[in-house]
């Protein structure tokens, strides 16, 4: 092959360029432009410099001209005004971030991206780009509660309290009940998970019965007490806590953490209650549920087990709940508990401070 005239260049400059050229972490384009520039230097022409490299002719011509004119400085980062220009104006995206968040659609409740595109005269992509870039998600939406209760702080602290310093000589149970859980049986049976296709189930089942899971999770060791009844009154109620008074030695304190459920209040839950010295009932703040630490316990039990399970009767239902709960307590791990009181608070001011500011806003308009 005819050699061209070699591209002039110090012993530095080649030096650096073989260092971009064999870089690991240099983005590509770097790459590339050190390449081309090091087979012009060793003498390869235009045309045999793109066909090696597999570029445009142009491509090649112009790092040789910007190496001549700025040295290793004019490859490094692309020329002011090159590449894709941005398809919408700042004042088009903030319009799109006004419009989401302050802003329903006239026939929706929230807005989707062929809305938004439409109200804002923007393609799809632009809008998901201006969602995906600020993190806004208007098709999801997450259920709360603000507590109400007066006591609330001083629940809150009893209960916090019973999770990060436990009392010595005492066990701490998280208590309560998972009522009206169905036995679902499905219409037809469903394909098995293959390679290119997931797992399928029916739309539609049929009702096999119900039954009421009561679970007494402990907080420290993670252990659990579990037993299925029909119905969850306050006499089922009260048969439970008969079952975790006989199963907690004898000589510790029992420090039971419930919600505001009726049954739970019960005149002949308290009577009994009232008999048993070491049995301390703590109840949550209304609205405070999630303060119960069983509820996780409940759901990874819907999730794992119950949710696609199929159930011919409630016997097998049943039967699925007290295997789990048998392979749990087998090597069993405590949700370890970590949000202290006063973060609890602050969370919970900050809430309460964005309600009253919306309830604010939506009277003013």
């Amino acid at each position: 092959m005819r050699k061209a005239d070699a591209l002039p260049m110090s012993a530095e400059q080649r030096r650096q360029l073989e260092a971009w050229a064999r870089g690991k972490s240099i983005s590509a384009r770097l790459v590339e432009r050190a390449k081309i520039l090091l087979m012009l230097g060793d003498g390869f022409g235009i045309r045999p410099t793109a066909e090696e490299l597999g570029v445009a002719l142009n491509t090649v011509r112009r790092w040789r001209d910007r190496f001549s004119k700025l040295g290793c400085a004019g490859i490094e980062k692309d020329a002011p005004g090159r590449g894709r220009k941005p398809r919408i104006t700042s004042n088009q995206r903030e319009e799109i971030i006004r419009k989401t968040t302050q802003e329903t659609p006239s026939n929706a409740t929230h807005w989707s991206l062929r809305r938004m595109a439409k109200a804002s005269g923007v393609s799809t992509f632009v809008v998901w780009k201006v969602w995906a870039g600020t993190g806004l998600k208007p098709h999801l939406v997450r259920t709360f509660k603000v507590s109400k209760d007066p006591r609330f702080a001083e629940k809150l602290e009893d209960i916090v309290g019973l999770y990060l310093n436990p009392p010595e000589h005492a066990v701490v149970l998280s208590v309560d009940e998972k009522s009206q859980i169905q036995a679902l049986d499905r219409t037809q049976p469903g394909l098995p998970l293959k390679q290119g296709r997931c797992g399928t189930m029916t739309h539609d089942y049929k009702r096999n019965g119900t039954t009421t899971l009561f679970a007494a999770l402990n907080t420290l060791d993670g252990t659990v007490i579990a037993e299925t009844m029909p119905r969850h009154r306050h006499q089922e109620w009260l048969k439970f806590l008969k079952r975790i008074e006989r199963q907690v030695p004898k000589g510790k304190e029992i420090h039971v953490i419930c919600d505001n459920y009726a049954t739970h209040k019960h005149e002949k839950v308290q009577e009994w209650l009232k008999k048993r010295k070491r049995i301390h009932v703590h109840f949550t703040p209304t609205s405070g549920s999630w303060l119960n630490m069983v509820e996780r316990l409940f759901r990874d039990i819907t999730e794992n087990r119950i949710r696609r399970g199929i159930f011919r009767s409630v016997a097998e239902l049943e039967q699925a709940i007290h295997d789990y709960v048998a392979q749990h307590n087998v090597s069993p791990k405590p949700f370890i508990w970590t949000a202290t009181h006063p973060d609890i608070l602050g969370k919970v001011a900050r809430a309460k401070a964005a309600l009253n500011g919306s309830a604010i806003s939506q009277a003013l308009h």
